[in-house]
């Protein structure tokens, strides 16, 4: 079993035309995702990779019945893109897209809400489902099926962290990018709940990093609710206050947000806490 995704999930991806939607809808075909299309305004009736391209995410719904939709498009359309395909019945989006506006996304947050659809990201990598599906920008060498799931704020902590556990002989049952901006769709909770429901998930991976409070309320859900084993890194202990490193929410601001507080909450919560990402593995295994 897996959550979020599996090998029958229909996606579309808006932006397929695009250099970026382009490159990582061919590795998500070869990888034996189910693509069945994508959108780009104005260049509906093309064909990419023997897939069908739509002018509208309406179309697209009303030809293929998809239900999860890959969101690639610049920053200044993506809100509405997101939009768009919570509008059009998606009911899983996976937006990869950076430097989206605070503001945009907390009004696109209110709209998939009422339109029951989750949103993954923005300016994450995607969830993967390995030897199922993947859909976003997930290498596909760097994890094998198995029990563990993994939910994680950063791309690149994700990838070496699942290459270690492949190459320990330890197995994924999904990865969830949840992304790193002060605003997103999905929090640690939200996948952490999914993991502790699903039953072929037996142990979690969380991986943070400095900034906001999400990986505090993530322990205290840990310790009140979570009957899985959890291994946790967390990104940025030498981060000098004040100053962002790497994703738009990775900021000690006011005291708050560091790596040594966000630790010692796991800790507490009885998470297993890494010093860096090579000893995940071992404390998983």
């Amino acid at each position: 079993m897996s959550i979020l995704i599996d090998q029958s999930a229909k996606v579309l991806v808006q932006g397929i035309t695009g250099r970026q939607g382009g490159f990582h809808a061919k590795l998500m075909l070869e990888y034996g995702t189910d693509v069945v299309g994508g959108v780009t305004p104005g260049k509906g009736g093309e064909w990419f990779e023997g897939k069908p391209v739509f002018d509208t995410m309406r179309s697209a719904v009303e030809t293929t019945n998809a239900d999860v939709s890959l969101v690639t498009v610049p920053a200044r359309f993506a809100a509405d893109a997101v939009m768009e395909a919570a509008d059009a019945g998606i009911r899983l989006v996976i937006c990869l897209t950076e430097h989206i506006p605070v503001a945009d996304m907390m009004r696109t947050l209110e709209f998939c809400r009422r339109r029951a659809t989750r949103l993954i990201g923005p300016n994450c990598p995607g969830v993967m489902t390995p030897g199922q599906a993947k859909v976003g920008i997930i290498p596909a060498m760097v994890a094998m099926p198995g029990n563990v799931g993994v939910v994680s704020k950063s791309g690149t902590l994700t990838y070496e962290v699942g290459f270690a556990m492949k190459n320990a002989g330890i197995g994924i049952s999904t990865i969830v990018g949840i992304g790193g901006d002060p605003v997103i769709g999905t929090t640690f909770v939200e996948v952490l709940e999914m993991f502790e429901n699903d039953p072929e998930t037996e142990k979690v991976a969380l991986l943070g990093e400095i900034g906001g409070s999400a990986e505090i309320v993530a322990a205290d859900y840990i310790k009140n609710a979570m009957t899985k084993p959890v291994a946790a890194f967390i990104a940025g202990r030498s981060a000098p206050p004040g100053k962002r490193m790497g994703h738009a929410g990775a900021i000690v601001d006011g005291g708050e947000g560091s790596a040594e507080e966000k630790i010692q909450a796991l800790e507490v919560a009885g998470a297993r806490v890494a010093a860096n990402p090579e000893e995940i593995p071992g404390l998983l295994a």
